[in-house]
């Protein structure tokens, strides 16, 4: 009997799993500070700067300050701003207005992502196979409004329902998020879904603590695919992989 016939959902991570990153983020913010007719920042100190400010907005005001009501734009136009600044840039409030629309803009749309050619193809045939198909994700309402269909990836035609952490409130790895998708999917047991994500600690380990098989994806070759299979977790390159082994005889998930 073939995993696929045990399942009723499958639900899937976002970033790094169905799209990925185009170019750096010094790319988006050099091109900011160009529109000014600013010189471009430094790449390593933006990113670093931002991956300092990231930390800690995340943690200050978690899933994109849902909790303390703040809106989408303000937590980024802080997280931007505290970037620039980390990494040692400080504009005047008129220049750092214009920077920050251009780069809000930017990350609001498909312009910085690109969509794994497998990624439509398999959630179409999953779909087609009588299963319902659920986004999970760290992201913000941009995603399921804006980027994902500007990508291609649809409500409807690629997807049934999705649970975004800005919108709801929960972030991975908290289990909860993984128990909404369940009650999202229509109270489909865990038993009879499957999660597909690209990281042990926010989508394999909660996933399967709520009772749902797991599996990972490994599409950047990277160096903790070893450990993660070490860990008794299943790790192909790419989707067509997890089809091959859906429809495969006696599969463990």
């Amino acid at each position: 009997m073939s995993m696929l016939s045990k399942l009723r959902c499958i639900t899937v991570d976002v970033t790094g799993t169905l799209i990925a990153y185009k170019g750096q983020l010094g790319d988006y913010y050099c091109m900011a500070a160009k529109s000014v007719g600013l010189p471009c920042p430094d790449y390593k100190r933006m990113h670093e700067g931002f991956k300092l400010a990231y930390k800690d907005m995340a943690s200050t005001y978690p899933c994109f300050g849902h909790a303390a009501k703040m809106p989408n734009i303000v937590w980024w136009k802080t997280c931007v701003r505290d970037s620039f600044v980390r990494a040692g840039y400080e504009y005047d409030e008129e220049t750092f207005e214009k920077i920050f629309r251009r780069i809000y803009a930017s990350f609001g749309s498909s312009a910085p992502y690109s969509i794994f050619p497998d990624s439509q193809p398999f959630l179409r045939w999953v779909r087609e196979q009588g299963l319902k198909v659920g986004i999970v994700s760290n992201a913000e309402y941009r995603y399921q409004d804006v980027i994902l269909p500007a990508l291609g990836l649809n409500k409807g035609s690629e997807w049934d329902f999705g649970v975004f952490s800005g919108i709801e409130g929960i972030e991975k790895p908290d289990p909860r998020i993984y128990e909404v998708a369940l009650e999202r999917a229509g109270n489909i047991a865990p038993e009879e879904t499957l999660h597909i994500g690209d990281s042990m600690r926010k989508d394999y380990l909660p996933a399967k603590s709520v009772g749902m098989h797991a599996l990972l994806l490994d599409r950047f070759k990277t160096p903790d695919a070893k450990e993660w299979r070490q860990s008794g977790a299943i790790v192909l390159p790419d989707l067509m992989a997890v089809k091959d082994l859906l429809t495969s005889e006696n599969p463990t998930c």
